[in-house]
């Protein structure tokens, strides 16, 4: 080593130090991997998409709970790449407005400096962050419909954002659930014609929590009366067009969720366009009623064939006794209770629970036994029902729940029969019970391809029969089905004698069948028919009693 005299060495001590020759880092950069950090009030911001608009039901519970504990579960937080504040990364929104509110009022330190977990911002950081904050508030305090359905709408705009072009409700409904907020497609149809529709017209029911069923009942009525009005308003010139109608019925209603009616809607919606179309007002709720069904059906996920359903073991479901039974007009005991968005009712299919089977075998295989045919009832349609009921005091039955104790079965179609017997209440006036009966008289003649010889009318109970054009001969079945239909309805709709239909001798061969040995004998009713016609003749019995005493009110 070459030897450094003290002249050098003091020259080397003396030097300047070492300079940067590039930029200085103003601050630190974020954690590249979670990292736990305390951050002030002042460092944190609110997450600007959070889809809660309206004030967290539990604030107070929450606030109460901080201000006597402190924060026991501090919300995760992120930060976009370049901002110069930290955000809430997936809920607790609600926590940071309260700690703000606490900080104001003690100024206690533990409100101000707060242990966060740190979490860096991903590669789809904006629609994490949405899809985020829906699951996260969903758990916490559940958003109303509306708040649910704005951020969706968001999550829909960033998706296509992301991928360039528009999405399908589809896929739009794969998305969310690949990001962790699933959500039906059926679900996301509603929700978009509740931003289109419903919004601009009552803002103050929907913000103030009005709840998805009602929501829906409510878009699903604006869908049949709008494909009811195209139907009647071919080629009439007319004042106003459908969605300004819509929007003129419906605003009068935008007050508090409590009062609001989705039945007075209805009435309000249907007696202005009789007014407008120069329609009866029966016939144009019969046309939406029956447009209705065929939209909850449509949109909603379809049941298991009987022979491939399997039967779903329910715990916890509501029991009864082997000795159980059930006087006929009233309903069984439920135990479900339906709230704003949670109601799940008993699908037809569950089985009951053990203290219900008879001992004659295994329950699944007499509950499947004692189905005709599947009744396509949705959850949703379900729920309703479920809302309304409790609403009237009364209790819905279920066919699981009766299987073994009342009619014991089940028929599908417009109107799906579970209970040949129980009348529930919002069935229980004229007008309604002949919509029902003309139904269940249409479904029997399309047996015999005879539909169009049956008319609904808001007279008798409820149908007529025409009989077959001059020159028309019909086949044996077809005139046996035709016959009884007309001898249901003849003595209370004031028809002529017409085409000669007369049921004679056939009455049996109809309902039963005819001897095995006759290979030449019409098919008897279906098994599906015959419980239509025991569902027809009820309904016609219950509304020639209600005509002949009007004060009666419980059947």
């Amino acid at each position: 080593m070459t030897n450094i005299s003290p002249q050098e060495m003091a020259g080397k001590l003396m030097a300047e130090g070492f300079s940067r020759s590039g930029p200085a880092a103003q601050v630190l950069s974020d954690p590249v991997t979670d990292n736990p950090m305390v951050v002030t009030l002042d460092d944190l911001r609110p997450y600007e998409l959070d889809p809660r608009l309206t004030r967290n039901p539990l604030y107070d519970e929450i606030k109460a709970s901080i201000r006597e504990r402190g924060l026991d579960a501090p919300p995760p937080i992120t930060r976009r790449p370049g901002a110069d504040h930290f955000i809430i990364r997936n809920g607790g929104n609600t926590r940071l407005a309260i700690l703000r509110e606490l900080w104001s009022e003690t100024k206690e330190e533990q409100f101000f400096r707060i242990y966060c977990l740190f979490r860096p911002w991903p590669e789809r950081g904006e629609i994490i962050a949405l899809t985020g904050h829906l699951a996260e508030n969903e758990l916490h305090g559940s958003l109303t419909f509306i708040e649910r359905a704005l951020g969706v709408e968001k999550a829909r705009e960033l998706y296509e954002l992301e991928s360039g072009k528009s999405l399908s409700q589809s896929e739009l409904a794969r998305r969310l659930s690949a990001d962790g907020y699933p959500v039906p497609q059926s679900h996301i149809s509603r929700m978009q014609d509740t931003v289109r529709y419903l919004l601009p017209t009552i803002p103050n029911v929907l913000y103030n929590g009005l709840g998805r069923h009602q929501v829906e009942r409510l878009a699903v009525l604006r869908k049949a009366a709008e494909l009811t009005w195209e139907k009647y308003a071919c080629e009439k010139a007319l004042a106003t067009d459908f969605e300004t109608l819509f929007h003129d019925v419906l605003a009068p209603f935008d007050g508090q969720p409590s009062s609001f009616s989705g039945g007075r809607v209805q009435d309000e919606l249907i007696g202005q366009m009789s007014e407008l179309l120069g329609i009866d007002y029966n016939v144009l709720e019969l046309d939406v009623d029956s447009t209705e069904h065929h939209q909850r059906a449509v949109n909603s996920p379809p049941q298991l064939p009987v022979d491939t359903a399997a039967v779903i073991k329910t715990v916890g479901a509501s029991t009864s006794t082997p000795g159980s039974t059930r006087t006929h007009g009233s309903s069984s005991d439920t135990s479900e209770t339906a709230s704003n968005d949670t109601a799940t009712p008993l699908s037809p299919l569950q089985t009951l629970t053990p203290g219900t089977s008879s001992g004659e075998g295994d329950t699944d295989a007499h509950l499947l036994g004692h189905i005709v045919s599947p009744a396509n009832n949705t959850e949703r349609l379900q729920a309703i029902q479920q809302m309304v009921a409790e609403h009237s005091g009364e209790s819905l039955p279920t066919f699981a729940d009766n299987v073994l104790q009342a009619i014991p079965v089940q028929a599908g179609g417009l109107f799906p029969i579970s209970d040949v017997w129980y009348i529930e209440p919002g069935l229980d006036s004229p007008d309604r019970l002949r919509i029902h009966i003309a139904q269940f008289a249409q479904e029997i003649a399309e047996e015999a391809q005879l539909v169009d010889h049956i008319e609904a009318v808001m007279a008798g109970i409820g149908f007529t029969c025409s009989p077959p054009h001059q020159g028309v001969s019909l086949p044996a079945f077809g005139r046996m089905v035709l016959a009884l239909l007309r001898a249901l309805s003849i003595h209370y709709a004031a028809e002529p004698d017409q085409g000669g239909l007369r049921l004679g001798d056939s009455l049996g061969a109809l309902l039963l069948g005819a001897d095995i040995r006759d290979a030449e004998a019409p098919p008897r009713l279906s098994d599906n028919g015959l419980v239509k016609l025991f569902r027809l003749v009820r309904l016609a019995r219950r509304l020639l009693d209600l005509e002949a005493n009007p004060d009666e009110t419980n059947h």
